[in-house]
C-alpha cells in the first residue's frame, strides 16, 4: 500500500471529428490516443491502466490489443453519456490508491458514416429487451423520453420554448469559434423554433447532431507531471448516480441524478458551483443543458430559463461559458460524447483554445472547469470537477 497521489490529467486530444467517411472505429480509437500521448509528451510504456466503452461491439480487451497495451488495470463502464466522467473518477481514484500509474481513457465512433452507410451496427437500440421493451409500443423512444421531461419542466415552472431555443443559439454562437465544429454558421432563436419537428417540444436545432470521432485523455499520478511537456490539469473531486431506467421508475422528470454527482463531485473538491470558470455540460438535447445547470447548483430548481437567457453560456461575454466548443448541438456527436467534455474543459484550463479561449475577468485564465455527463434518459450522471496546474 501507499499513500494517496494526487492525480493529473497531461494529456487530451481528439481524432478527426465531423464526417469521416474512410475510418474504422479502431482507427479513431488509435488517432485519438496517439495524439494524447504526443499532447502529453509520454511513451505509452507507461501505460498500465486502460479504459474504454463504446456503443456497438467494440470490447476494452479488443481496444487495447489494438492499441498495443497490456493493462494491469482496466475499467469497461458504459453507463451511456456520462461512462467517460464515471471512468475518470474510477480511474483518478486506481492512480490515487497505488493500483496505476497511468490510465488512458480512450472513445471512437463512426456513428454518422455507418448511418451513411447503412451500416447495422447495434448502435440505435434502445429498450428492445429487458423492462425498457414494454415502453416502445407507447412510442418512448430515446428523443420522445427527453422531449416528455422537457415538457413537464416547462408545465412546472413556465419554462419557456424560446429560453429553451437559447440553449442551441449560444452553443452554436461558442461553435462559430471552433474550427472543428461541423456547424458554425450562427443561427438565431426564430430559426431554431422554424424548424422541422422532431418530438414536441424539440426541433431539429434543439437535437444534437450525428457525426464520427474519437477522444483520449490520459491521466497519470502526480510523480510523472514533471515529465510532461503540458502543464497538469489537476482531478479536484468527482460524482457518479445512476437513477433509473424506465420512465416509469423516475421519481421527478424535472431532477437529473447530477443533482447527485454535482453535490458529490463538488463538495469533494471542496469548491462551489459559484467557483467555476467554464463548465462543459453534455447536451444531447437542449433540456439537458439546462435541467443540469439547476442541479449542479448553478442556479435554482425552476429558474434554469431565467438563467440560460441574454448571453450567459457564450464564450463572449458570458458570465458561465458552457460547451466552449460548440457542445454536442453544434462541434460534434459520435455518441457517449462524454470525453469530449474532459477533453474541452482540459484545453480551456491550459488556455489552448484560440478564439473560443474562455478569461477571467481579470484577463486570466480559467482557474476551475466543471465536465457533467448524462447517459441515457438521465439514466446516470458523472461530474468532474477540474483545477489548473
Amino acid at each position: 500500500m501507499v499513500a494517496r497521489r494526487k492525480v493529473a490529467v497531461v494529456g487530451a486530444a481528439l481524432s478527426d471529428c465531423g464526417r469521416v467517411d474512410d475510418a474504422t472505429p479502431y482507427a479513431l480509437h488509435a488517432q485519438a490516443a496517439r495524439r494524447a500521448l504526443a499532447d502529453a509528451g509520454l511513451d505509452r510504456t507507461l501505460i498500465d491502466g486502460f479504459a474504454s466503452a463504446g456503443l456497438g461491439t467494440l470490447a476494452p480487451v479488443e481496444v487495447a490489443a489494438y492499441l498495443g497495451l497490456r493493462p494491469t488495470w482496466v475499467d469497461s463502464t458504459s453507463v451511456g453519456g456520462s461512462t467517460w466522467e464515471v471512468m475518470a473518477a474510477h480511474a483518478a481514484d486506481a492512480i490515487a490508491a497505488g493500483h496505476a500509474r497511468a490510465v488512458l481513457l480512450v472513445y471512437g465512433s463512426t456513428a454518422r458514416a455507418d448511418v451513411r452507410a447503412g451500416r447495422r451496427t447495434g448502435t440505435l437500440s434502445f429498450g428492445t429487451r429487458g423492462p425498457l421493451q414494454f415502453e416502445v409500443p407507447y412510442g418512448h423512444t430515446l428523443i420522445a423520453k427527453y422531449a416528455m421531461a422537457a415538457r413537464r419542466h416547462m408545465i412546472e415552472y413556465g419554462t419557456t420554448i424560446e429560453q429553451l431555443a437559447e440553449v442551441a443559439v449560444q452553443a452554436r454562437a461558442n461553435a462559430a469559434l471552433n474550427p472543428e465544429a461541423m456547424f458554425r454558421t450562427p443561427v438565431t432563436v426564430d430559426e431554431v423554433l422554424a424548424g422541422p419537428m422532431i418530438a414536441d417540444p424539440f426541433t431539429k436545432l434543439h437535437c444534437c447532431v450525428r457525426s464520427d470521432g474519437g477522444a483520449a485523455v490520459l491521466l497519470v499520478a502526480e510523480e510523472y507531471v514533471r515529465d510532461c511537456r503540458t502543464s497538469p490539469v489537476w482531478v479536484l473531486g468527482a460524482g457518479e448516480c445512476v437513477s433509473h431506467a424506465a420512465l416509469s421508475e423516475w421519481p421527478d422528470f424535472t431532477v437529473s441524478p447530477a443533482a447527485v454527482s454535482g453535490r458529490l463531485a463538488f463538495g469533494r473538491a471542496g469548491v462551489r458551483p459559484s467557483e467555476i470558470d467554464v463548465a462543459e455540460i453534455y447536451d444531447a438535447f437542449t433540456y439537458m443543458t439546462l435541467v443540469t445547470l439547476e442541479d449542479l447548483g448553478f442556479c435554482a430548481k425552476g429558474e434554469g430559463g431565467a438563467f440560460v437567457e441574454k448571453g450567459r453560456l457564450r464564450v463572449e461575454g458570458g458570465e458561465l461559458p458552457v460547451n466552449t466548443d460548440g457542445g454536442g448541438l453544434s462541434a460534434q456527436h459520435p455518441g457517449m460524447r462524454g470525453l469530449f467534455l474532459l477533453v474541452e474543459a482540459v484545453r480551456q484550463l491550459r488556455g489552448e483554445c484560440g478564439e473560443r479561449q474562455v478569461r477571467r475577468g481579470d484577463g486570466t485564465l480559467p482557474r476551475l472547469a466543471v465536465a457533467s455527463g448524462t447517459g441515457g434518459w438521465f439514466c446516470s450522471s458523472g461530474t468532474v470537477v477540474l483545477g489548473a496546474g
